[in-house]
Parts: C-alpha cells; sequence; structure tokens
C-alpha cells in the first residue's frame, strides 16, 4: 500500500479525504516492515507528532518538548524506536527512552514527568510479528481521533520536509534507566497501604512482554510468593502460546503448585486474566463484577455506575442489577469506555477482554493494577477467587473469529440483514447476536448470547459460513 499525496494544512482541514487510514481502536497496529510500519513510515509519523506538539503551548518554561517513548520485548521494536525517534528529533522535540514497559506505565509517566507526549511501541496481545504505535497526550490518555486524522494527513502529505526544524534547533534522545521503578511503585500505590499480600502464593505469566521484569517485582515486594512464567523474552516469543489469550498455561500452574490465584497478563500489560485457586478463569467481565460490588460498598463506585462494552456477558448486567448498579455499554475498544468514564465522571469500567480501567488511579488499562485491586478484595473479605467469582453467573456465550480479506458494510452484504433478523428472532429477548470487524487485526467477530449452548452455536457457525463465503 503507497501512500497518497495530497494538500493538507496543519490544523488538519484536507481538501481531499484520501489520506490512507493509520489508526484503528487501539492505535497504529500492522505487521512489522509493512506499511505503515516500517522505518520511513514510523519515522514520518514521529515528525509529524512533533510538529503538532510544537503548535500546542509547552508544559516547561523552555520551548523544547518532550516524548517519551516505551515498548514491548518486539525484535521490530528496537528499529522503530530509532525511526519514531529520529523523526521527532528532526522536529526539534527531545525523545526519552525507557525500554520495555506496560503501557499503562507510559501513561502514567509521560503525565507524571510533565512530558508533552508517551509513545508505546507495542502491538499488544498479538503476535511478535506485527507491531504498533499507541500515543498518550500529556495528561497520560489515549490521544483524540482529532489528533490521530492530522497525524494521518500529514504523513499522507509532502508538507513534512519543509516543516522541518534548523539544524541548531534538532531534538536529543537519551535513556533512562530507572522507569522501571517508578512504575512498580506506582502499581504498588494502587493497593491498601494497610495490606500486604504475605501468604499469598500466586503464579504470575508475564507473556514474554513489556512486564517481565516489573509485574514480578510488584507482587513480590508486597509479600507475595510469585510463581513467575513467561519472563524470558526473546524478541520473538511475546504472546506466543502465553500470556492473557493462552491462560490454559496458568491454569495448570495453579494447580500444580497450589496456588491461590493466577495472573495472566499480555505482551504490553494493559490487560488481565486471573484464575482462581480451583483453576478456573476469572475473565475481565468477573473482574469487572468482583470490584464494581466491593467498591459499592466502601462507597467508591462513582454514581454507582460501570462501564463495560457490546461484547460483556449479560450476566454483568443482572448482577449489577440486582445489586443496585448500573451498566452502560459502549462501543469495543478500552479507549470508547475511558471516553465515556472521563464524560460522565465514572470510576470503574472495562471490557471482557481484560482491559480494567480504574479512573480514580490510571489513565488506562492497567493489568497489574486491576489484579492488586482483586487481591485486595480476597483479603478484606477474606473469601478465595473462585467464591468471588461465583457472584456472577454468565449466559452462555459463543464468540467466534473469522480472517477476512476484505471489510465492507455489513449491511451492504446481499441477505446479511435478512440472515441477522432471523437469529435474533429466533433468540427473542433471552439473548442478542452481535458482529463487528476487529479493529486491531484482519477479523470480524461473531457473538450469540443465549440459554440454549448448542443452539447458539449453531447459529454462530451459520453466520461465520455466510461471512466467510462472502468475505473470506
Amino acid at each position: 500500500m503507497s501512500m497518497s499525496k495530497k494538500k493538507t494544512n496543519t490544523k488538519g482541514k484536507t481538501e481531499s479525504d484520501i489520506a490512507p487510514k493509520l489508526f484503528g481502536t487501539d492505535g497504529i497496529r500492522r505487521t512489522a516492515n509493512e506499511f505503515p510500519m516500517t522505518p520511513g513510515c514510523v519515522m514520518k509519523v514521529g515528525q509529524a507528532m512533533g510538529h503538532l506538539l510544537r503548535q500546542l503551548p509547552s508544559r516547561r518554561a523552555h520551548d523544547k518538548r518532550t516524548v517519551l517513548i516505551g515498548k514491548d520485548t518486539r525484535l521490530s521494536g528496537y528499529m522503530l524506536e530509532q525511526a519514531l525517534s529520529s523523526g521527532l528529533n528532526s522536529m526539534g522535540v527531545n525523545v526519552i527512552l525507557v525500554g520495555p514497559l506496560p503501557t499503562p506505565g507510559i501513561g502514567y509517566l509521560a503525565r507524571n514527568m510533565r512530558a508533552d507526549a508517551g509513545i508505546v511501541i507495542s502491538a499488544s496481545h498479538n503476535a511478535y510479528h506485527d507491531n504498533g504505535i499507541k500515543i498518550f497526550g500529556s495528561d497520560g490518555y489515549k490521544i483524540s481521533q482529532e489528533m490521530e486524522s492530522q497525524i494521518e494527513e500529514l504523513v499522507a502529505s509532502d508538507q513534512l520536509e519543509s516543516l522541518l526544524v534548523p539544524s541548531p534547533a534538532i531534538g536529543r534522545t537519551k535513556r533512562i534507566e530507572d522507569a522501571m521503578g517508578r512504575y512498580v511503585v506506582y502499581a504498588k500505590n494502587s493497593f491498601p497501604l494497610d495490606l500486604t499480600l504475605d501468604g499469598l502464593r500466586i503464579v504470575l505469566d508475564c507473556a514474554n512482554g513489556s512486564a517481565y521484569k516489573v509485574a514480578p517485582a510488584i507482587f513480590e515486594e508486597l509479600g507475595a510468593e510469585v510463581v513467575v512464567l513467561g519472563n524470558e523474552p526473546n524478541g520473538v516469543n511475546i504472546n506466543d502460546k502465553v500470556g492473557a489469550l493462552y491462560p490454559s498455561r496458568v491454569q495448570s500452574a495453579v494447580l500444580k503448585y497450589r496456588a491461590d490465584v493466577g495472573i495472566s497478563l499480555d505482551g504490553d500489560a494493559d490487560r488481565v486474566i486471573m484464575v482462581d485457586e480451583k483453576g478456573e478463569i476469572v475473565n475481565g467481565d468477573h473482574i469487572l463484577a468482583i470490584c464494581a460490588l466491593s467498591m459499592k460498598e466502601e462507597g467508591s463506585l462513582s454514581h454507582n455506575t460501570i462501564v463495560s462494552t457490546q461484547m460483556s456477558n449479560v450476566g454483568l448486567d443482572s448482577l449489577m442489577s440486582e445489586n443496585g448498579i448500573k451498566v452502560v455499554r459502549t462501543k469495543v475498544g478500552d479507549k470508547y469506555v475511558v471516553e465515556e468514564m472521563r464524560k460522565e465522571g465514572y470510576s470503574l469500567g472495562g471490557e471482557q477482554s481484560g482491559h480494567i480501567i480504574f479512573m480514580d488511579h490510571s489513565t488506562t488499562g492497567d493489568g497489574c493494577v486491576a489484579a492488586l485491586n482483586v487481591l485486595g478484595v480476597m483479603i478484606r473479605s477474606e473469601k478465595t477467587l473462585s467464591q468471588l467469582n461465583a457472584q456472577m453467573e454468565d449466559v452462555p456465550q459463543v464468540l467466534i473469529n473469522i480472517r477476512v480479506n476484505e471489510r465492507k458494510e455489513l449491511s451492504e452484504i446481499d441477505g446479511y440483514t435478512d440472515l441477522i433478523n432471523k437469529i435474533s428472532k429466533q433468540l427473542g429477548s433471552h439473548g442478542r447476536i452481535f458482529v463487528r470487524f476487529s479493529g486491531t487485526e484482519p477479523l470480524i467477530r461473531i457473538l450469540v448470547e443465549g440459554p440454549d449452548k448448542r443452539k447458539i452455536t449453531d447459529q454462530a457457525e451459520e453466520v461465520a459460513r455466510f461471512l466467510q463465503k462472502e468475505l473470506g
């Protein structure tokens, strides 16, 4: 795919609408060394970001802008880190490299260190051959869709060369060594000061990703005995049959070591899946339920409301309703959850996939912080994780992912609407069907929910066959 050139001004207004779409639901993400995750394009992203930052007021008294860059453990991270730094430097922006660090750590440090932005080089839960870019503003939150559009327009334009700063104004890049320690302290501060993890045995899977050093330190320093898995990254084994997408390894280890809990992070540690002492999975919906009930009891659940997405099980809604808690649903993607939370002042939100946001502490999903909050509930309530997990009863749910070669408006596919209407009528008021394109992979996700597992499986497979034929 080549980049089209067009006229663009620095305020994001365009004379045509042909800029390539770089950003998805969670930043830029593609196969490394293929457009747009090539050194040349990533350097232009850095240049565009640097130019836009120079149009904004500086956070410091001096005029130099500063950007933090962190990454996960992918082989391509070295290449893209240098390209991004070069682009920013060429626009007069100073860069601070912090090395491998969880995505939420960059959001925190950008704000804490008074940087003008923070950038994470990561493809989250994807395999090593993919990589991506997530951008945080000076406030620690992911940048707006407007700024994403401005970056896309500048990357596609022929203006960047003319916007380079004079040679005396070129930025500098330096590396700091204590970022991991700063993040460990930050995460531990989300755990009540009057509690410890003494006496708990934890199995922790770091997915051979960005938390491979910091996560063990967090739980060990709080007193837990930690059995660590997935802490030997080699550049190509991130998320490789380990981590939040593959919790079976933790399930087995919890039973083997007779652990109290298992914690499975993804490659950039912004999501978590937990495992109870019986080896049963505790997904994001259940984590949300456990924390929401506890926060409501202690009076810290803002507006007695949580935010989830369209993928969350209806069992979450039922349990929350029984306990006087409202559930607000958004589009799929933690950025949409955060947007809703910020807009209405909610304190807890998340996704079934394990992105859990505690707005009083974090600006984005944080796997370690979410796990610590669950552990805090366990200790204070003197209940096992299996007891807490049993509070929510799932309605049977089937999710099928199919790989697609093209994206098109689903309603425009002949026969699609009739098929969905037929299944919706069959489900009635006791179930639902939800179909969407993934925002980060060439997949379409089909979710069917209802009381009869065999029936909803047949219905999901019927839609999958139809869409495979039309789009695969």
